[in-house]
């Protein structure tokens, strides 16, 4: 049976909604399937529909976190570390889309596919606290909005968190204006702007970027929605 690759005629006419089929979506991932097996890599997904990439993204980073939390000479996760590292997973996933419909759809399936995973190897220990800051990270992480305006569907700048875990279990989260971060890399590569206000150097990307909006205090993981 083909794969679903519109909604409407009138959706692709409005919004020039399609869909990418499975098979384009894991070749195009494979080109960085490095990246797409490291537990705290971070993508984001500017038309994210109902998550095509994203959900591939989250398969690959969770059956890492499952890897990463087997010991040697064992075949069975340590539960602590798996569930930290199953968080991880979630945290480096962002996704815009213009519809709302959408966007509730890829939080779901995003959703399902952890706590299949979660459920499976966490077993008895699986526990309704940890599902819900997944939920939690998802409603920060997948917003409604235009990519191209970089706003939310009420006019005002899409804000991302960021979420950092700085040890094993404890994390910071920082938020951040989109438009912001993406301000051309020739101005932050320009020397004079390198001690700009509020701007700080990101290892990850190699390069300065504005600072954030709010910074949270560092906490256990499973405690990050108490400060909202």
């Amino acid at each position: 049976m083909a794969e679903r690759q519109v909604k409407s005629r009138q959706r692709v006419t409005d919004f020039g909604e399609v869909y990418t089929a499975e098979r384009e979506v894991n070749a195009m991932l494979d080109l960085v399937k490095q990246e797409t097996e490291r537990i705290d890599s971070r993508f984001l997904e500017p038309a994210c529909g109902e998550g095509a990439f994203l959900t591939e993204i989250l398969r690959r980073k969770l059956a890492a976190a499952k890897r990463a939390s087997v010991p040697p000479r064992r075949k069975t996760v340590v539960s602590d570390s798996y569930e930290a590292n199953a968080v991880r997973a979630v945290c480096g996933l962002y996704g815009v889309d213009i519809l709302s419909d959408n966007v509730e759809i890829c939080r779901q399936n995003l959703f399902d596919i952890w706590n299949a995973e979660y459920t499976a190897n966490m077993k008895k220990s699986a526990n309704d606290l940890c599902r819900d800051v997944v939920r939690y990270i998802l409603r920060k992480n997948i917003l409604c909005g235009d990519a191209l305006t970089m706003r939310q569907a009420d006019g005002t700048p899409i804000i991302f968190a960021e979420w950092s875990f700085i040890d094993s279990y404890r994390v910071r989260r920082r938020d951040y204006r989109l438009d912001q971060l993406l301000t051309p890399e020739e101005k932050r590569e320009d020397t004079d702007n390198l001690t700009m206000e509020g701007w700080e150097y990101d290892p990850e990307t190699k390069a300065f970027i504005p600072g954030p909006l709010r910074e949270y205090p560092i906490t256990d993981y499973r405690r990050v929605a108490q400060y909202e």
